[in-house]
């Protein structure tokens, strides 16, 4: 008789969650919140600088059919593209050329990790001066907050690669091309991809940092707006715009991690 396989429900510690509970319960904390916000000012108890979520609607409801919102969403969403896309390939390539060769690392790494302690907010003066404000100082400044955490994980992840993997390789006579994109660069995407997640999360805040200067789009433009104006619930409205902006690309890249890790059979979760 052949041995019947574990369930995962069979399996020691497992808790057996399924999808909709868990979508459920990551939900909670916002939703809490949410639901004490709506009572605070409901109930006359938040300051002044609190508005109501209806009155937070209310706003995005007039700035969108006055087509303000759309247009600096559309803004926003562009530079982000435009400095992730520029971040990510300069990124991996100097993490996959630090971490597949002792020359690149000797090249790359030491400029890195000195440029990591220094935070873009730092640099953005600098890039203002030499770039003046328009679009390109902007991208320039979302691609280098984007770089740095993702070059860090890049070379990380393909220097924590098994070297016995490696010797295994050699062993059978694939060649270096082979070696390195079907052993470390695989066994570097989970790394390369949470640096992707921290990059793009980084990328949100380096919007906002150079969309209030001298800008006239986008949705730092409507955030200084509203502190300009005394206005509240646009202040309110565009943090709850970018913290669901940010939801949604990690959401995109944890799809991505699903899709092309299938093959880790990694620890889920107790």
């Amino acid at each position: 008789m052949s041995q019947a396989t574990p369930s995962r429900r069979s399996v020691p510690g497992h808790t057996g969650i399924g999808p909709g509970l868990f979508l459920l319960l990551s939900w909670t904390v916002i939703a809490t919140v949410f639901a004490a916000w709506t009572a605070v000012t409901a109930l006359g108890l938040a300051p002044a600088a609190l508005p109501s979520p209806t009155a937070v609607w209310a706003r995005g409801e007039a700035l969108f059919r006055s087509g303000a919102l759309g247009a600096a969403l559309l803004a926003s969403l562009g530079r982000v593209a435009a400095g992730v896309a520029l971040g990510t390939f300069t990124g991996l390539l100097l993490g996959v050329g630090a971490g597949l060769s002792r020359y690149g690392e000797a090249l790359v790494d030491r400029p890195m990790q000195m440029l990591r302690v220094v935070p873009f907010t730092a640099l953005t003066p600098l890039f203002v001066l030499a770039l003046g404000v328009g679009e390109p100082m902007k991208i320039i400044v979302i691609a280098y907050a984007v770089a740095i955490p993702l070059y860090i994980n890049t070379f990380a992840g393909i220097r924590d690669v098994d070297r016995n993997l490696v010797d295994v390789a050699r062993v059978y006579r694939l060649s270096r091309a082979r070696i390195a994109g079907q052993v470390l660069l695989l066994g570097a995407l989970p790394q390369v991809l949470t640096g992707l997640r921290f990059s793009l999360g980084i990328a949100w805040v380096a919007l906002v940092t150079v969309e209030v200067i001298g800008t006239r789009t986008g949705l730092g433009f409507l955030l200084e707006q509203g502190q300009q104006y005394a206005r509240p619930e646009t202040v309110l409205l565009v943090i709850v715009v970018y913290g669901v902006l940010g939801a949604l690309t990690d959401s995109l890249v944890k799809l991505l991690e699903r899709r092309l890790l299938r093959w880790r059979n990694a620890y889920s979760g107790g």
